[in-house]
């Protein structure tokens, strides 16, 4: 059976302005990019055919475009206006498919490896997962890359700077109830792939509903610090769809607030007087079983 795929309002509203997405999402460090391949057995391995999951504007299909390898690049995304945008970039190597993670529209087995950026914590589900793994190759790996800054992070996790704390308590008082990688719910696909119960564990065997990715998945995060003006620093709070959405009196005072902490006698500035803005990209694998 088909899974109708239906991408969430606020998703579809929140990147509506997809240029300035573009302009203000930071890329990946190049470290990261290259631990990522490494670990999806795709370092150094040419022509290998790679689906950008979700792609979006392409933040990370340039960094893809652009490697000695000369991947072959299948781009999917739902979303028409960030399609455009990436579109517009004319990437060499790269082809953009409107698609989903449910839905891809390709044939089985046609990929060397797949990797979701910035998208999985969306689509983290057991469709999702049957469709990833019909259309890899045996034995091959699906790749999660996130830059998280500390504002965007989990609540467990310390702020770098009191700036960072004031933001990150503005994006929990906008919680709109949709899944983000701070609520870390992105895990349970894989992990609900294992039931403990022995009776179901049978049941599973017998209709060879067995799990479709190895577990543990693999983690490893890279810590950054960037500088960016006060401005840019409000730009790039502006690309979390929750806050993009903001309107009239109320995205007002929510910008007074920010810049108003950035004030702060201990944020961190450089000698240009640009904003230490702290923060991760995380990076987690499994390999298609």
């Amino acid at each position: 059976m088909t899974t109708t795929f239906k991408l969430a309002p606020e998703a579809q509203t929140g990147f509506s302005n997809a240029a300035l997405y573009d302009q203000h999402r930071p890329s990946y460090p190049a470290e990261a990019v290259t631990k990522l391949l490494s670990y999806l057995n795709l370092l150094n391995v040419r022509d290998a055919k790679i689906i950008d999951l979700a792609c979006g504007t392409g933040k990370f299909t340039e960094l893809l475009a652009d490697r000695e390898e000369g991947f072959e690049v299948l781009g999917i995304e739902p979303h028409e206006g960030m399609r455009e945008t990436l579109e517009k970039k004319s990437l060499k190597g790269v082809t953009i498919k409107e698609g989903n993670a449910a839905e891809m529209g390709i044939e089985d087995g046609w990929a060397d490896g797949v990797i979701a950026a910035q998208a999985w914590h969306w689509f983290a589900n057991e469709e999702s997962l049957k469709e990833i793994h019909r259309v890899l190759k045996p034995g091959l790996s699906f790749g999660m890359i996130w830059n998280i800054e500390d504002y965007n992070a989990p609540q467990t996790w310390t702020a770098s700077a009191p700036w960072e704390q004031t933001f990150k308590d503005i994006v929990l008082r906008f919680e709109d109830g949709l899944p983000r990688f701070r609520h870390m719910k992105w895990k349970q696909a894989f992990e609900s792939q294992v039931d403990s119960t022995p009776l179901q564990a049978l049941k599973d065997t017998l209709t060879h509903n067995l799990p479709k990715f190895s577990l543990p998945i693999g983690e490893e995060d890279i810590q950054w610090t960037v500088y960016l003006s006060d401005e840019q620093v409000w730009d790039r709070f502006n690309t979390l769809s929750q806050i993009a959405v903001l309107e009239g009196e109320v995205r007002e005072g929510v910008k007074r607030e920010a810049m108003e902490a950035l004030k702060n006698e201990s944020t961190i500035r450089n000698q240009k007087g640009e904003v230490a803005v702290h923060g991760v990209t995380h990076l987690a694998w499994t390999s298609r079983i």
